[in-house]
């Protein structure tokens, strides 16, 4: 299944994404650490 990450918009395979995150019920993918990191830090930024 393909998924988008919130910080840099890239698309994703949600079963092969290393980086990922639980937020208020909702797990979130991320291409690097980098992306995660900065999705914790401003999370309401980028959550839709």
């Amino acid at each position: 299944m393909s998924i988008r990450d919130p910080v840099c918009g890239m698309v994703l395979n949600e079963d092969t994404a290393k980086f990922k995150i639980t937020y208020e019920g909702d797990t979130y993918h991320f291409c690097s650490l980098s992306c995660k990191k900065k999705f914790k830090r401003h999370a309401t930024k980028f959550v839709k």
